[in-house]
């Protein structure tokens, strides 16, 4: 990281914002730099706000925020953030696409954020590097682009090109990028600015751990959830399961019933139907392709048994307005 000292001229960002980007995804990354110029009494930082077609760039909550540019048109920028949340398997624009190349090989930085990933991956940009995504979207993300070498942590630096899990991760990759060109010094008084009592590396985990998520402490139990949770397409028989947890098929469903008061294809039924939920909000698979993405022998079964427990069709579950992070 570099010392206060070796703090240079101002840095220019550039926000591109994709419709359906999530404001807190958005102000979690450029805030830190407001805050960086208050405490450094100086313009460390400037930024333009970008739209795909110019205008006003609308949130997932409905807010705008009026761009100053539009894609296509010249950016003086040193990093460009993307932003894109929702459904980012839908945008398939080759203008940004071919927009996103020209920045890259003129040696902008560009850094993806929540859903801001998938437009960079689908440029062409992310092949054979590391990168990250918000969770939501990690399954469909592997199997779109399997070039890319894709981690579960809060944000990833490889290089020029920079991604990001959205929602509160961008303040640990603004406010580490604030270290980088400023130094340690003004990123703490920053992290502080935001009641930011620790900071997080790089690779930490964006969800909690399987023993918090089931306040589940039980060795066994926990893995067999963890088998369940790694096998939705191809679910695992009771049988294997056990095998995973080192007991019996009786002793398994005992441990299920102590500890999360139902049974094993109870749990497994539901791990498989909230994959399900979840691809539908973001991705545009079609309801059949979700079926067999969660293990369902087929749609009819599939949209039987997910209307029991969720009360509608599955089509009526996709892509609901205010979605992304």
């Amino acid at each position: 990281m570099a010392s206060p000292s070796a703090a240079s001229a101002t840095r220019s960002l550039g926000l591109l914002l994709v419709d359906g980007f999530a404001l807190l995804s958005y102000a979690a990354v450029v805030e830190p730099f407001r805050a960086a110029n208050n405490l450094a009494d100086a313009e460390l930082y400037r930024w333009v706000h970008v739209a795909v077609g110019g205008g006003a760039a609308r949130a997932s909550n409905g807010a705008a925020i009026l761009a100053d540019g539009k894609v296509g048109e010249a950016l003086d920028c040193d990093l460009l953030f993307v932003f894109a949340g929702g459904d980012p398997t839908s945008f398939d624009d080759a203008a940004t696409f071919a927009w996103l190349r020209q920045l890259a090989a003129r040696g902008v930085g560009l850094a993806g954020v929540s859903g801001g990933p998938y437009l960079l991956a689908r440029a062409g940009l992310l092949d054979g590097r590391r990168a990250t995504v918000h969770w939501e979207h990690a399954a469909g993300f592997r199997e779109d682009f399997p070039a890319v070498a894709l981690e579960d942590g809060l944000y990833v630096v490889d290089g020029r090109r920079m991604t990001c899990a959205g929602g509160t991760a961008g303040l640990d990759l603004a406010i580490a990028l604030i270290e980088r060109d400023q130094g340690p010094g003004l990123a703490g008084r920053v992290g502080e600015w935001f009641i930011r009592t620790e900071s997080r590396r790089a690779e930490r985990s964006q969800r909690p751990t399987l023993r918090d998520r089931y306040g589940v402490r039980h060795e066994g139990t926990l893995r067999a959830l963890a088998a369940m949770e790694a096998a939705v397409e191809d679910p695992l028989s009771r049988e294997a399961l056990a095998a995973r947890a080192g007991v019996s098929v009786r002793q398994l469903e005992r441990q299920f019933r102590t500890h999360l008061n139902a049974t094993v294809a109870g749990i497994y039924l539901r791990i498989r139907l909230e994959r399900a939920s979840q691809l539908l909000r973001t991705t545009g698979l079609s309801v059949t392709d979700v079926a067999v993405a969660c293990g369902f022998a087929s749609s009819s079964h599939f949209a039987r048994v997910f209307r029991h427990a969720f009360g509608h069709a599955p089509g009526a579950g996709r892509n609901r307005p205010g979605g992304g992070s």
